[in-house]
């Protein structure tokens, strides 16, 4: 394989977790399976096109770490030198208990720590990375200078889900929301943001208002997902490629969003894929995440990747835990 045709590469920042989840469906017994960022793996891995590649750049604890590489071993696009970085903390676990279809309370136990510079850096020069998909889900991966250092140092497209990060953790690991300090500096830091509704509302006071400050801030798409009524988008003047994106070129400090175009933000709701009967919802933000970033990424306009993503996210709902779900989201035949 020659420097032309070698296989694009995406880098995944985020956190394996061990799920137990309450209440989910009628059986009493609790049901233990993969979540935390293989939602996402699965989303990329089923949505990429074939000439792409997942590296993860991701710490996992000793407890979990064969089960992880065993997990990443079965993704179709995971790259060949692909290699998690065991380090010797309990891996996560999220203990969910269903209040309803949509909503639930998470506990969070585990102590795996977040990345500093000096370590996250020489692993980006060595991914040889097109493109970095960051998904918040310890809500620690990443501090602020560390996120803006990523930002300054890598030229490729960067989404975020925030996720996590709009989430302290209580004493006892039970996880609520709370507003994060220097929301326009953590938006400097991505050209793709994303969110639901409730984080949304952690941390402005109406969707119009974030979108002026992400998108001033240099963000050039702020997608907040609604659960059934489906996502909306804020785009900026000019954009609905990633060729719209600008360039950049080595180390930069100025913010890289904005395509230079005049014009008021762009705004559209995509309506969610009726699913019926209603299956398990788990998952669903971070497998539209996915899809839209990977569909972006292989050069669809953007209301394409909407509507790709919210295809993906109603799939999901039709399938139990990350086990199988690139498959499944694929249309393959697979294993629940």
């Amino acid at each position: 394989m020659t420097a032309f045709d070698r296989r694009k590469r995406i880098g995944v920042i985020g956190t394996f977790v061990w799920d137990v989840i309450h209440g989910r469906d009628a059986r009493a017994v609790p049901v233990e399976e993969w979540g935390g960022i293989t939602y996402s793996l699965s989303g990329l891995d089923a949505a990429l096109p074939d000439d792409w590649e997942i590296v993860p750049i991701m710490k996992v604890g000793h407890d979990f770490a064969a089960r992880a590489r065993q997990y990443l071993g079965m993704l179709r696009h995971i790259a060949p030198d692909a290699a998690l970085v065991e380090v010797p903390f309990p891996g996560h676990r999220v203990e969910l208990r269903y209040i309803d279809e949509e909503r639930r309370t998470e506990v969070l136990t585990g102590g795996i720590p977040g990345w500093s510079w000096l370590a996250l850096k020489p692993l980006l020069d060595q991914a040889r990375l097109d493109a970095l998909y960051i998904n918040f889900l310890s809500g620690w991966e990443l501090d602020l200078e560390t996120a803006q250092l990523v930002r300054r140092h890598f030229a490729g497209p960067i989404h975020c889900d925030l996720h996590m990060k709009v989430m302290a953790v209580q004493p006892d690991g039970l996880r609520t929301f709370r507003p994060i300090p220097n929301v326009a500096e953590w938006c400097g830091c991505f050209d793709f943001l994303q969110m639901n509704e409730e984080e949304m509302a952690t941390i402005a006071p109406d969707s119009m208002s974030l979108a002026a400050t992400a998108l001033a801030a240099g963000v050039s798409c702020l997608l907040v997902t609604l659960g059934k009524r489906g996502a909306v988008y804020f785009a900026a003047p000019g954009f609905d490629t990633i060729c719209d994106l600008p360039p950049r070129q080595g180390l930069a400090t100025a913010p890289r969003g904005g395509t230079g175009a005049v014009g008021a933000i762009r705004t559209a709701l995509v309506p969610a894929t009726i699913v019926n009967p209603p299956g398990d919802p788990t998952g669903c933000g971070d497998v539209w995440g996915a899809t839209y970033f990977s569909r972006m990424v292989a050069g669809d306009k953007l209301s394409d990747a909407m509507k790709a993503a919210v295809g993906a996210a109603a799939r999901n709902v039709g399938h139990r835990g990350a086990t199988g779900l690139a498959a499944h989201l694929r249309g393959e035949l697979s294993l629940s």
